[in-house]
């Protein structure tokens, strides 16, 4: 069963996240909302990531707030410090993580897409990154900076992270000497998400999930 638990960041502040242990020994990922906030779906994938035998955490980067419209997440993302989240809050998380002696790695969906990008660009201590459908703008975490295994799920039909942005990142990443694992679905923004039946892509969903877990297991091993 998972739990509310209490990390602190580098500036000596703290953080809220769900953290799910899957036992001594096993390998860790942070796991990072999407703009909706750390809601029932987050947490269902952390627990479902845990049962894969992958200690996971997904820190609050809301404070317990959640959006209930496209509108209020809109606003709540616009409003988070991202720099701060990355910085502090993601670096707090990878540093409480890797206290269990084992290898760290990071996740997100939407908004956690583009601050799994950040992360493998700027925290220090993390051994793979999987990122779906999101990615920063190249001025605060440009991806020819990564220098982890990283692997990309993204969807056809986004109109927010575009097919356009997606061979941008690769491209990045490849001439700078990278091999990323990039993987395109027939999809839209959100083909993950099983509480949004407007988007969500069962066989998608699946097929990304299978390749991000086998992903993690063969990066993340001791």
């Amino acid at each position: 069963m998972g739990q509310m638990i209490t990390f602190e960041r580098p500036d000596g502040g703290v953080t809220q996240g769900y953290l799910v242990d899957a036992g001594a020994g096993t390998p860790c990922v942070i796991l990072i909302q999407e703009w909706w906030g750390l809601n029932e779906h987050i947490r269902s994938l952390v627990d479902r990531m845990a049962a894969a035998g992958i200690t996971t955490l997904a820190p609050d980067l809301y404070r317990g707030r959640l959006a209930s419209s496209a509108d209020e997440a809109s606003h709540m993302m616009t409003g988070l410090d991202f720099a701060d989240a990355t910085h502090q809050d993601l670096r707090g998380a990878v540093q409480f993580l890797a206290r269990r002696g084992g290898k760290v790695g990071v996740m997100g969906f939407c908004m956690g897409g583009a601050l799994t990008v950040a992360s493998a660009v700027h925290v220090p201590g993390l051994s793979a990154a999987v990122c779906f459908y999101g990615i920063p703008p190249a001025q605060f975490a440009d991806p020819a900076l990564i220098r982890i295994p990283f692997q990309g799920h993204f969807a056809s039909k986004d109109d927010w992270c575009t097919p356009a942005t997606v061979d941008g990142l690769e491209a990045a990443m490849t001439q700078a000497g990278q091999r990323p694992d990039i993987h395109r679905y027939e999809a839209h923004h959100a083909f993950v998400n099983q509480t949004r039946p407007e988007v969500y892509d069962a066989a998608c969903a699946t097929q990304a999930w299978d390749r991000t877990v086998d992903f993690l297991r063969q990066h993340l091993k001791a």
